[in-house]
């Protein structure tokens, strides 16, 4: 990760100490971001989803017990730290039922640097959701295993990248994931994602919390995740 992008995400990190996160947030409230425009045409939500008008999207069995929330931006560097790091922990978990996996996802970084990707790559995950829960979680791990190094690099803009990435995924690239890339069909969906996270009261991304409780999921200046057994231990203790 380059200097600008964590120069960019410690400018942030100062309104996020009450989460007690490590380092590093992508957003300020009100400062750097711009509050997404209503939908113009009714919303297609995808399947998979939860909440109101669905704006959450889950993982794991509703009788885990335990509730693992998750704030990303797809644009953000920090988020993908988080992804690479513990993305596959926390699949793992949440097939041992540890923790049933409920992802909210902001779109403030367009607003704030200009561009589409993290939009577009919402409306991606959208409809990989659409498939299946599974085909969600693998999509999510390619498209933050190819992030851009730096965040201002709209890459995620582009619907060939979204689709040439959801092909590493199998059975991913259906008609209806295709047409759903392509034709922007969720993008009504993605501004009321967006908007919950407006409301949700969190001031950045990315943001781990176990049951409410914030975990610290970054280490020394958020260029690393903490290691999947302290992550492991983490909710062990939380929990």
């Amino acid at each position: 990760m380059n200097g600008k992008a964590r120069g960019y995400a410690r400018f942030g990190g100062a309104s996020v100490a009450a989460l007690v996160l490590a380092a590093g947030t992508g957003w300020y409230l009100g400062r750097t971001a711009e509050r997404p425009a209503a939908a113009e045409r009714p919303a297609a939500v995808p399947a998979h989803t939860s909440g109101k008008d669905g704006t959450v999207i889950s993982y794991g069995e509703a009788d885990a017990g335990h509730t693992l929330s998750v704030w990303l931006d797809p644009r953000c560097p920090y988020c993908a730290v988080v992804e690479k790091g513990l993305g596959k922990t926390f699949r793992e978990l949440a097939d041992k039922k540890a923790f049933r996996i409920e992802y909210h996802f902001a779109t403030f970084l367009d607003g704030a640097l200009g561009g589409k990707g993290s939009k577009r790559a919402l409306n991606a995950l959208g409809a990989a959701a659409n498939e299946s829960p599974e085909k969600f979680m693998a999509y999510a791990d390619v498209l933050f295993a190819h992030h851009p190094d730096d965040e201002k690099d709209d890459k995620f803009g582009s619907t060939a990248t979204l689709l040439e990435l959801a092909g590493q995924v199998d059975g991913l690239r259906t008609p209806a994931f295709n047409k759903a890339v392509k034709e922007l069909t969720y993008m009504p969906w993605v501004e009321k994602v967006s908007s919950a996270f407006y409301k949700s009261g969190e001031k950045g991304t990315p943001v781990v919390k176990l049951d409410g409780r914030p975990l610290n999921v970054l280490s020394g200046d958020g260029t690393s995740s903490v290691t999947p057994a302290d992550f492991t231990e983490l909710v062990g203790k939380a929990s």
